[in-house]
């Protein structure tokens, strides 16, 4: 009886541990408004791939890093590497979200300047996609 006790106890230990470390691991990447209303935090460093297709697919695909800002629910993020197309420190990106994620963008381009895009963010915060739907597509991993 006592061992039985004893290991659901420890089950019970090793429970609570991981939804608890679960939960951190999820509050760390979320910022709580004024609202009450949780949005992702993205602030940091993010890997860069600007993918291009369609009448833009003769650019090809460029790597690069980008720091995010955010301040609330809206976000800068400028690159961090000079391109053949973008020197360091450029505003590539700005947006607000909401708590489904990314509630609008905008994307910044060399060739036609600031463009609505669509964007899409998965749960855990960790990547980004924007396709601005005239041959870009940014995707964005959090390093």
């Amino acid at each position: 009886m006592v061992k039985r006790v004893f290991l659901f106890l420890i089950i019970l230990t090793a429970i609570l541990t991981f939804i608890s470390i679960a939960y951190s691991q999820m509050e760390k990447k979320t910022v709580k408004l004024p609202s009450g209303e949780l949005v992702c935090d993205l602030k940091g460093e993010w890997n860069t791939l600007y993918e291009h297709y369609g009448p833009m697919q003769w650019v090809g695909n460029i790597k690069g890093m980008m720091m995010i800002i955010q301040q609330g629910n809206t976000f800068v993020g400028k690159t961090t590497t000079d391109s053949g197309w973008t020197p360091k420190g450029t505003e590539k990106i700005r947006g607000e979200l909401d708590k489904d994620g990314i509630k609008k963008v905008r994307y910044s381009r060399p060739d036609i300047g600031w463009t609505d895009a669509k964007g899409e963010m998965s749960k855990n915060c960790d990547k980004i996609v924007f396709d601005d739907g005239n041959g870009v597509k940014v995707i964005l991993e959090r390093k």
